[in-house]
């Protein structure tokens, strides 16, 4: 999605908006499985809401405490600001070398309550506070204060991660910014400074729609993506970082630290082995908690699709939610709910998978090239060499 052009300037962008063509994949001509959504976003399950904050200022050397800035807060609402009552939910831990809050009460009460929201590493803390602020009135029962979901990745590498930016004010926006409809990808909300498979990352969103036959349920995914080696980078089956090796992250300018001199502009860091990914399932599939916790491993097959390991320095976390009710006490306080049977899950598990992987391509096509702390660049996925790579393995469709 285009940014205006004083945001894309406030990023950092080092190529003119000429050089890099807009679309995602489907738009390129990227041959992906299965049928989306409408909107091609998490938010084609009815009642999803999304809201981003991002924050970018400030450029050169990195001073702690105050920049470059560039991070964020993302927000995800399972039925909008509106209705507050729990979805079931479940959540996987594929390499845990990261955090998501609120997972042990996932575990054992099955339910999410608040927001979902994602920001960088270090202000988990202040998103978390914010978030049981925020909703301190807008609950109805104390029972279910104050375990929200907070999930991170890892920007230190073009942010000032140590200066601490993200404020509960940034919170609060992100939250009141949440809305039904197209979700902004690339670098924006939490996503803002985020590196994946040697290109700039982000946000990114995808959606599924099952067949009338496998229920005409909708299944949307949304992934703050940090994660991967350039060298595994697939994408429809094609070595794509095998191909498109240049141009790599690198710093811009004379390092005053000339263990870095190798990593200038030209050249490149090549930094490999880091990152982290974040998945947010959303459907609207009567699904329970056991159920929701195997889809949300769904996303990891997504994920391996693109070429992702699960390094040791990652943390790959994922949750998923179902929007459908969770059924209203009765006189005894039993409350009936529907579960869709064992035997008709596995179309979820696939659109899941898809929903995964186009929802990560989705957010590097997005990325527009960013400098950041130190002038470190980090390279866009170029479009025009990305679909001569795909109509040299014959992976390109007529658009």
């Amino acid at each position: 999605m285009i940014r205006p052009l004083t945001i894309v300037l406030a990023l950092g962008l080092v190529a003119p908006l000429s050089a890099q063509t807009s679309g995602r994949a489907r738009d390129l001509g990227i041959p992906l499985d299965g049928t989306p959504g409408g909107l091609n976003a998490i938010t084609d399950v009815a009642g999803v809401a999304v809201g981003h904050e991002t924050i970018v200022r400030g450029s050169g050397k990195l001073e702690i405490g105050k920049g470059p800035v560039r991070t964020g807060v993302t927000a995800i609402f399972p039925r909008g600001h509106d209705d507050l009552t729990p979805v079931f939910a479940g959540w996987f831990s594929l390499n845990g070398n990261g955090e998501m809050t609120g997972t042990a009460w996932i575990e054992d009460y099955g339910l999410l309550v608040y927001p979902i929201t994602i920001t960088n590493t270090n202000s988990v803390g202040t998103v978390r506070d914010a978030v049981i602020e925020w909703g301190r009135t807008r609950l109805a029962d104390d029972f279910y204060c104050c375990l929200p979901v907070v999930a991170e990745t890892w920007d230190g590498d073009l942010s000032d991660i140590y200066g601490f930016h993200v404020t509960k004010a940034h919170t609060i926006r992100a939250l009141e910014n949440a809305k039904p409809g197209p979700v902004a990808e690339g670098n924006v909300g939490g996503g803002t400074g985020m590196i994946c498979l040697g290109f700039k990352g982000g946000i990114g969103t995808a959606s599924r729609k099952l067949t009338d036959r496998d229920g005409g349920y909708t299944v949307g995914a949304l992934v703050q993506c940090n994660f991967g080696q350039r060298r595994l980078l697939r994408i429809a089956g094609v070595p794509v970082g095998q191909e498109i090796t240049e141009p790599r992250d690198c710093y811009e300018g004379p390092q005053p630290d000339s263990a870095r001199a190798a990593e200038r502009c030209p050249g490149g860091a090549g930094h490999e082995d880091s990152g982290s990914i974040i998945v947010v399932v959303a459907t609207d599939a009567p699904l329970l908690p056991h159920q929701l916790r195997r889809v949300a491993r769904r996303a990891s097959l997504g994920i391996g699709r693109m070429g992702g390991i699960a390094s040791s320095s990652s943390g790959d976390l994922f949750i998923a939610f179902s929007t459908a009710s969770v059924g209203t006490p009765g006189d005894r306080g039993v409350r009936a709910v529907g579960m869709l049977g064992e035997e008709r899950i596995t179309p979820v598990y696939e659109a899941t998978v898809q929903a995964t992987e186009e929802a990560i391509i989705n957010a590097m096509l997005a990325a527009k090239t960013m400098r950041g702390a130190d002038n470190y660049v980090v390279p866009a996925l170029p479009h025009d060499r990305l679909r001569e790579v795909m109509r040299k393995y014959g992976r390109l469709t007529q658009r």
